[in-house]
């Protein structure tokens, strides 16, 4: 699956924009997402340090999906190059609820180092998540919906990328309304 801009988005207009290659699958009882990301220098930003923190804010890949246990809430998990991660549950944007340091130790990000060919940064991240974050024993019989995203807010060129559309005036992650099925197990 390609990620792709929204160029009504101001923000992605009239600049060169990373190109992101996602593969999602059911590995052994657990989602995984791979995630292979080539951007311009400029749209390249490494700076968060822990955990929890403004991941968005870096390069950034995210994967948002609806709860399967509980439909009202959904997960985001927003990971940086350098394999630090937020995720957090809730509603909507308002009000999330981060996941403690012993719910972060259960999912696997495996980053591939970053490299430069050219005028890009090319690295790669993957992200492992077991089924007891939602709730679940397993992912058997359970469709997954959400969006997979690509962000770095804070990058000297800032650019927002979406697996599937978000019809709003500015970029905006937290949209449930337009998420789509990613997986069915």
């Amino acid at each position: 699956m390609l990620l792709k801009p929204n160029l009504s988005w101001t923000a992605n207009q009239n600049k060169s924009l990373p190109t992101v290659q996602v593969q999602v699958s059911l590995q052994e009882n657990h989602l995984q997402v791979d995630f292979t990301v080539e951007e311009p220098l400029d749209c390249f930003r490494a700076e968060v340090r822990e955990d929890n923190g403004s991941c968005w804010e870096d390069s950034c890949v995210e994967i948002f999906l609806k709860n399967p246990s509980n439909p009202l809430e959904y997960f985001n998990f927003e990971t940086t190059s350098r394999g630090f991660m937020l995720a957090a549950k809730g509603a909507s944007r308002e009000n999330r609820e981060t996941l403690p340091a012993e719910a972060l130790a259960k999912i696997q990000r495996t980053k591939q180092l970053a490299s430069v060919a050219g005028n890009l940064i090319c690295w790669g991240m993957t992200v492992v998540i077991p089924p007891e974050i939602f709730g679940l024993k397993s992912f058997d019989g359970v469709t997954l919906e959400g969006n997979l995203y690509k962000c770095a807010d804070k990058s000297k060129s800032p650019h927002y990328l979406t697996a599937f559309p978000i019809d709003t005036e500015k970029p905006d992650f937290h949209r449930p309304e337009f998420f789509q099925v990613l997986l069915q197990g």
